[in-house]
């Protein structure tokens, strides 16, 4: 017998509707507050590209969509929507994307696409790996993780853009400098700052139990003494014990040394733009990011 069909193969593939519905999970993470950083960083990246302001739009939103669609697990957004639709907006999320890669009408574009998306999964992956296992990963490793993940996506953006430009000059170093320093910050930002806890849950990193740059040297450098290590394998979200922790990091050093570490990029940063002829966008974009002192003095200054 026939097998009737109630609707017409012809038909479009999905509907309006249907997206909202798909796209739930990552239109929440769209309404957390964020800075829009990477969309400075791109037309700071256009003061030497000069590409068309279509072109640029484009991979504005390209790599946009792919930070949103990197923290879909973080803030809760699992938590309201749950697992499986969570993961399956991320991944769709990333085939929009891919779709939009190939409107912008260049043959080498997916090609990029596909080497950046991977290294940002090796990065990724190797942080969630240390996160589950409670591994603490070295300075070393760290580095290279906040490279392959942060870096890489700055470097799609950049390797997207130079298909478009007539630059072809060798961004690799800036943007491994700027990934390091993007998350470096942030990770400092979480444990230390009160704008953090305006627009995040205070020390997230803690309950998420994440190997973040100020944890790893505390961990390193705290010996015969595991009291950071056990906070962290806790997940909690004590906000006693997480002033503990904080404390402790304080007492180690941790959040100094993080500052040192932090004042070296973007000293590295100025010199790598000033060796690549100069950009007064992107030294805009690095004044920006200098909050994170201002916002320390503040801080020291209330609690003297």
């Amino acid at each position: 017998y026939k097998i009737t069909m109630s609707f017409s193969i012809k038909s479009p593939a999905h509907s309006k509707e249907q997206d909202e519905k798909l796209l739930q999970p990552f239109v929440y993470i769209q309404q957390v507050p964020g800075k829009q950083i990477r969309a400075k960083l791109a037309l700071a990246f256009n003061y030497w590209m000069k590409i068309p302001n279509d072109k640029l739009s484009a991979v504005g939103d390209i790599v946009q969509m792919l930070h949103n669609s990197s923290l879909l697990g973080i803030p809760v957004a699992h938590s309201i929507y749950g697992v499986a639709s969570t993961i399956n907006a991320a991944n769709y999320v990333l085939f929009l994307a891919l779709e939009k890669v190939i409107n912008l009408g260049h043959a080498e574009a997916t090609k990029v696409y596909t080497e950046q998306l991977l290294e940002l999964h090796r990065g990724q992956g190797m942080e969630i790996f240390w996160r589950d296992s409670f591994t603490c990963p070295s300075e070393d490793e760290y580095k290279q993780m906040t490279i392959r993940k942060t870096g890489g996506l700055f470097m799609l953006a950049i390797r997207l853009m130079q298909l478009f430009s007539e630059n072809k000059a060798d961004f690799t170093e800036l943007t491994a400098i700027l990934g390091l320093y993007f998350q470096i910050r942030d990770d400092y930002c979480n444990l230390c700052l009160q704008e953090y806890s305006e627009n995040k849950s205070y020390c997230e990193d803690l309950t998420e139990g994440k190997f973040s740059f100020p944890i790893i040297h505390a961990i390193r450098n705290q010996k015969g003494d595991r009291q950071v290590m056990h906070i962290l394998r806790q997940r909690t979200r004590d906000i006693e014990v997480k002033r503990y922790c904080i404390s402790l990091l304080e007492k180690l050093g941790s959040f100094e040394y993080t500052r040192e570490t932090l004042d070296m990029l973007d000293k590295q940063a100025r010199t790598e733009v000033k060796r690549l002829g100069g950009n007064p966008l992107m030294e805009a974009v690095l004044d920006d990011l200098l909050n994170w002192k201002r916002e320390n003095s503040k801080d020291t200054k209330q609690n003297s």
